[in-house]
């Protein structure tokens, strides 16, 4: 890349906050914030006030040239409108605004998955055994305000990130519970899907069946689950665990994911140290006749905090360097 690159706008854009970064260097990450959505009519105000921020504190800063944005929402064509909040734009309008070169615009999750391939082994935590094949198939899996699924498939052009519904697949219970969850789902709708367990709403479902009727928010479920007062809330969790480990298992089957399975999103790195004592690992490898295969695949929650920069950032630079004027 052009040392004239340099610095880069980053941005990973959810519901409620957006985060900002300008990268100075191959995964240098400085000035760092956080500003709330509801705080600004659209996210070229965002932007625009996190580059004046920064440029009052960097004199001389270089201009701005090119950025790329994760943003949790579908991103196909020119405009982009969020899900779940107001915000809308036109990629092309944004890129003259801010008078930019190059802008990319990428769904979230698959800025995460593009992170995969350059987290330090310090940004990541193995849950089990196993060992990754360098090159093979990668899987992630993130439960947050829904269920990501995603995987990495190396190319001749470096890797590329799969677009998936893959959460949206149809729940398939491994126990007494489980079983009793499925038919509560049923009850409420047509479709009984992984991610209607596998969410933040999930927990609090699992924890309605488990209690009998009690609603708690999941936050309240977490953390009365790691303070150990509360057993209702400590199964929601173990169960939730389990049958993430159990999704991740059918994902390292379904793509060959022998470089590993990789869990994000916002909930597991609250509930890591339940995670990492539960059944997931067990019920990873729990495939039968696959189980031994599966034992040698190694699955990690990430513990990077901002693990999107390093997507957008990778996503930024391949096409830059497919421009050699810039």
């Amino acid at each position: 890349m052009q040392s004239g690159a340099w610095p880069r706008l980053l941005a990973d854009v959810g519901g409620t906050n957006a985060r900002f970064a300008l990268e100075t260097g191959r995964f240098v990450f400085e000035e760092i914030e956080v500003l709330r959505c509801a705080d600004y009519p659209s996210l070229r105000a965002a932007a625009q006030a996190y580059l004046g921020v920064v440029s009052a504190r960097m004199p001389g800063l270089p201009a701005v040239r090119h950025a790329a944005i994760a943003i949790a929402t579908a991103v196909d064509g020119d405009v982009v409108a969020m899900t779940n909040h107001h915000w809308s734009f036109s990629i092309e309008a944004f890129r003259r605004e801010l008078n930019l070169l190059t802008l990319e615009v990428v769904n979230d999750f698959t800025a995460l998955a593009m992170s995969l391939p350059h987290l330090a082994p310090h940004q990541r935590v193995q849950v089990g055994g196993g060992s990754p094949r360098s090159g093979a198939p990668i899987g992630l899996v993130g439960p947050g305000t829904g269920l990501g699924v995603s995987g990495l498939v190396h190319t001749r052009e470096g890797w590329t990130a799969l677009a998936s519904e893959g959460g949206h697949v149809s729940f398939a219970p491994n126990s007494d519970l489980e079983i009793e969850l499925l038919h509560a789902m049923r009850r409420e709708w047509p479709h009984a899907s992984a991610e209607r367990l596998l969410s933040g709403a999930g927990l609090e479902f699992i924890h309605r069946i488990v209690s009998g009727g009690r609603t708690r928010s999941a936050p309240d479920i977490t953390r009365r689950a790691l303070e150990g007062g509360c057993d209702d809330c400590l199964l929601t969790v173990d169960t939730f665990c389990a049958m993430l480990g159990s999704v991740a298992g059918n994902v390292a089957l379904t793509l060959g994911a022998t470089g590993g399975v990789y869990v994000g999103g916002g909930i597991v790195p609250r509930i890591a140290a339940l995670l990492e004592r539960s059944a997931f690992r067990a019920r990873f490898e729990a495939k039968g006749r696959l189980s031994a295969w599966l034992a040698r695949i190694p699955t990690y929650w990430i513990a990077e905090p901002y693990p999107a920069f390093f997507g957008v950032s990778a996503v930024l630079s391949h096409t830059t360097t497919e421009r050699p004027g810039h």
